[in-house]
């Protein structure tokens, strides 16, 4: 389905609406300050601090290492607790850290893994307040009805049902928190804090990286617009595949703030039990979404990478019994792989095929994954993942538990290796496949995954980059 930029019929144009700057509230100028979240963070780290400094000293006792570890398990939980209250970047933030196998030991990333994308929404006046401030007009004039109760709430906005006016199309309206744009440079710098703390070990040069990554990341998802734009260009993407559908974007009616897109009643992707009730046929919707992902990751180079329960659905209709359609809701973590990072894929794809480690080693090189002096143990650990998949067969023909053995295989050897540096969307692109991979064999692991990507991945590996 090809969304549309047009809003609908009788939609009031944002620029002919009156528009003046709202005022700022005091609480949000007080988290444009940083002092709260700065405070919040200190009744975490100053007692973690603490007590690690008191207990150090007898770590060189008697079961010392176990002791150790379990500190560093409680201090990375309360730290994951207290980065989920301040939501909006420095939940983020923790998402982040969860891919970072690179940096963060395991028992920092499990528990940064343990953050939840929901969180208690906004009370409906904030949210009334925030969307008319940014399409300049009373929701009365735009809206036949809009719900009170949300949808969802998540780390960085919520999303609420409405019905456009005059027509009562059925819309969904995602509605950024409103202090987030003013408290952003605030966050930001208290993030980076964090990483200086918490990958104190690491080359600085690397800690700048992984922050101006992260950095960038926020700042995309934080612009709607942006989003909008992504969501046209997968809609057009996946254009000529009939079960794929990407809600309608209202441009009309959206901003930097807000974002209004068509709603479609659905089932989540990963709700098995209600799939089945409705006699929907679960390998027609693996090789759906199979499909889709191939074509974005291996033709178009623009990928959805946040392919969770709740950005996946499968649309309740009649016709979902005989073909269901699968619907991609929020693209705020999208990415385009540039052209280098293409060319380096799909050349360490080749070097993988040929078991040619050093040709798989260089690709490393070239993209600055491997540190100064760490090519010799980086080495070992490709030799040893090499071997491993050697074991299980042809990788065109592997299955998808044995995908997923090795993923589970590979992150240890990454966390086990140092001097490796990864680049973020390498990762989230690791990230998407696996969770497709770990997708197929929950809802039918008869479905060969890996057999459906393969012609995709073949056209990808022919193309002249």
């Amino acid at each position: 389905m090809r969304c549309q930029e047009d809003g609908p019929s009788g939609a009031t144009p944002l620029d002919s609406l009156p528009s003046a700057p709202a005022p700022i509230p005091l609480r949000h100028r007080l988290r444009a300050s940083g002092i709260p979240q700065a405070l919040r963070l200190a009744r975490c780290v100053i007692p973690i601090l603490l007590r690690e400094a008191l207990a150090r000293p007898f770590d060189a006792f008697g079961d010392g290492a176990d002791r150790r570890r379990r500190r560093q398990m409680r201090a990375a939980q309360s730290l994951a607790r207290a980065l989920g209250e301040l939501k909006g970047p420095f939940a983020k933030a923790g998402q982040f850290a969860s891919l970072r196998y690179d940096v963060l030991g395991p028992e920092l990333r499990e528990a940064f893994a343990t953050l939840q994308d929901r969180v208690p929404p906004l009370p409906f006046g904030a949210i009334a307040a925030r969307v008319e401030a940014e399409l300049g007009a009373p929701l009365a004039s735009l809206f036949l009805s809009f719900e009170e109760q949300s949808l969802g709430a998540a780390s960085v906005a919520q999303v609420h049902r409405a019905q456009l006016a005059p027509g009562g199309e059925p819309v969904a309206v995602k509605v950024q928190y409103p202090w987030l744009a003013h408290s952003l440079p605030a966050d930001l710098a208290l993030v980076r804090r964090l990483l200086r703390a918490f990958a104190a070990d690491r080359d600085a040069k690397q800690r700048e990286r992984l922050f101006d990554e992260f950095a960038d990341g926020i700042a995309g998802e934080l612009d709607f617009e942006r989003e909008a734009r992504v969501a046209r260009e997968i809609a057009a993407n996946l254009a000529g595949d009939a079960q794929v559908v990407v809600p309608q974007i209202h441009a009309a009616l959206s901003t930097r703030r807000v974002l209004v897109m068509s709603y479609v009643p659905a089932i989540p992707i990963a709700d098995r039990d209600a799939l089945r009730a409705r006699d929907v046929p679960l390998r027609a919707v693996l090789e759906t979404l199979a499909r889709a992902y191939a074509k974005q990751v291996f033709v178009d180079g623009l990928f959805h990478a946040d392919p969770h329960p709740g950005n996946l659905f499968v649309i309740d209709e009649p016709e979902m019994s005989v073909r269901p359609r699968v619907l991609f809701i929020d693209f705020g973590l999208s990415k385009h792989l540039d052209a280098t990072l293409r060319r380096e894929l799909q050349q360490g794809i080749h070097a993988l095929l040929r078991r040619d480690v050093e040709a798989f080693l260089d690709g490393m090189d070239r993209m600055g994954m491997i540190a100064p002096g760490a090519r010799d143990g980086v080495r070992a650990a490709v030799q040893a993942m090499f071997d491993r998949i050697a074991a299980e067969g042809q990788v065109l023909g592997l299955g998808g538990g044995q995908v997923l053995a090795l993923k589970d295989h590979a992150k240890r050897l990454l966390e086990r290796t140092p001097g490796l540096q990864l680049p973020n969307d390498l990762l989230l692109y690791a990230k998407t496949l696996s969770y497709l991979f770990a997708l197929g064999e929950r809802l039918d692991p008869s479905v060969d995954l890996m057999k459906l990507t393969v012609p995709y991945l073949l056209r990808f590996l022919a193309a002249k980059m």
